[in-house]
């Protein structure tokens, strides 16, 4: 049966409304502007010291240099895009790999301006110490800093969403030419969304054979533009979707570097399997960070070498040589043109 035309009319304009209406109230529908993924995450292997006679007292450490953040003032917040699952089986170790890891390890070889003395757990102890370096090291004689005790070298990359350390190209390639392991670390800007840092890191580190795991590097600094201090929660929040985007894109979990009062106010008992990187340069990280496991421990921000003007931070990893070898080779991946 044929309706008249008037009627099919007014039947069409109601529908028309009613579409309209609905389409306005989901625009009002404003989510959140960040969301982790739903990634299992299983543990990640973290070398193992014992915190024993750990004191839950967090020590007043040194003043650190901080570096003042570049970025933009955060645009308007967005959604993020959905993640896609990491894929974390080891991939297959590539042929250069053996040759990669036969690197002797040099033995510790830097004087400090300001040393500590760290009794029994003194970091002189162990095996395999390094340096991590930005512009403010200017030019590096990467040569000279491995013969003094450098085995590895994380590289100060970027942060915020915008700015990249202008030595950054250079030391990456020189501390490789030179036989360190090398690793780029991201400044985290607590006034930018956290997806658009993470694909600036990508963006200007490569991911090549044989590199650290990347570091976010999470602090509060004093001296920057950005002000902003989140929540406990949105720092959780923010930190995540970083993370989770580098994994993905790396094929690696990475270190999170952090000083006494950025872990006080917000990662005690947070990201269990994550490795971390710790600062504590008057006590030995048990007492600082009682209870948490670390890979690597910034014990010094005034250690002084032959291959750099001015001070340098020395660092040291928790375990021995074979520790070491095991450590590096477990995070072997096949390599992608630079």
């Amino acid at each position: 049966m044929r309706l008249p035309g008037v009627v099919i009319f007014s039947i069409a304009s109601l529908c028309l409304a009613g579409c309209t209406s609905t389409s306005g109230v989901d625009a009002l529908q404003i989510p959140s502007s960040e969301t982790t993924s739903s990634v299992v995450r299983p543990p990640a292997p973290v070398a193992s010291v014992g915190t024993a006679d750990a004191v839950p007292v967090f020590a007043q450490e040194e003043a650190m240099e901080q570096t003042v953040a570049m970025a933009a003032p955060e645009p308007a917040e967005r959604i993020e895009p959905p993640a896609e699952p990491i894929a974390l089986v080891a991939p297959e170790r590539p042929a250069r790999a053996a040759a990669i890891l036969a690197e002797p390890v040099q033995r510790y070889r830097f004087r400090d301006a300001k040393p500590i003395n760290f009794g029994k757990a003194s970091p002189r102890h162990l095996a395999v110490h390094g340096v991590d370096v930005s512009r403010w090291q200017g030019n590096v004689n990467w040569n000279k800093l491995r013969a003094q005790g450098a085995n590895f070298a994380y590289i100060k990359a970027t942060d915020g969403g915008d700015h990249l350390d202008p030595m950054f190209r250079k030391n990456w390639r020189n501390a490789d030419a030179a036989g360190l392991k090398r690793g780029a670390y991201h400044f985290f800007y607590w006034c930018r969304i956290a997806s658009e840092q993470a694909d600036w890191f990508i963006r200007n580190v490569p991911r090549v054979e044989g590199a650290l795991p990347p570091v976010i590097d999470v602090e509060w600094n004093g001296e920057s533009r950005c002000k902003r201090r989140p929540s406990r929660q949105k720092v959780l929040e923010k930190m995540q979707v970083f993370m989770d985007r580098l994994e993905r894109h790396y094929g690696q979990r990475p270190i999170i570097y952090t000083a006494p009062d950025f872990y006080r106010d917000n990662l005690r008992g947070a990201f269990p399997d994550y490795p971390f990187w710790l600062r504590a340069v008057a006590r030995h990280p048990s007492k600082v960070y009682p209870g948490r496991k670390w890979v690597f421990w910034q014990y010094s921000g005034s250690g002084l070498s032959h291959g750099v003007k001015g001070r340098i931070d020395l660092n040291v990893f928790n375990g021995d040589e074979r520790a070491w070898r095991n450590w590096v080779g477990g995070r072997q991946m096949v390599a992608e043109a630079e």
